[in-house]
């Protein structure tokens, strides 16, 4: 029984370690748009960041062409193809990106993934009314993390 209990004491602080590990979007470190440090500190996965890139709330491909997903449908020409994109951009260059695109590149309509707060006027879905409580980013910390490992699939041939 005292191996049990030490086992389940040593889950419980690796639990709450991790999870003390995620950055919320008000503590997230931008150095020229870039973010340096991973945002929970587990790696992403790739398979979820694709999943992410289609309807829903990611929805990259609205507004960028990605070949790998031709599959899914219409693909956005706003942005720029995503093709390579790992050989244009470093890890921490596309976390930036994906978190908020508006620290690297100013101007940009690309929305802000990770961000809760300094909007101008923030809405309530569809109803015309202001948001009301607390904002959620649009993707989690995990979420960002799993775009940008599928991010960095995507090399040049």
């Amino acid at each position: 029984m005292t191996r049990f209990a030490i086992f389940a004491a040593t889950a419980s602080l690796c639990a709450t370690s991790a999870a003390a590990e995620i950055v919320k979007p008000t503590d997230v470190t931008f150095v020229d748009g870039v973010i340096e440090a991973s945002l929970t500190g587990t790696p992403g996965d790739p398979a979820a960041g694709a999943e992410i890139m289609d309807k829903g709330a990611g929805n990259c491909i609205a507004c960028h062409a990605v070949t790998e997903l031709d599959h899914l449908g219409f693909h956005g020409e706003i942005g720029p193809p995503l093709d390579g994109a790992a050989d244009r951009w470093s890890e921490a260059e596309l976390r930036g990106i994906v978190a908020d695109a508006k620290q690297m590149f100013d101007g940009t309509m690309m929305p802000s993934f990770y961000r809760v707060d300094g909007f101008i006027r923030l809405g309530d879905a569809y109803t015309g009314d202001a948001h009301q409580g607390e904002v959620e980013p649009l993707l989690t910390a995990q979420q960002i993390e799993d775009v940008v490992a599928y991010l960095m699939t995507l090399k040049d041939e």
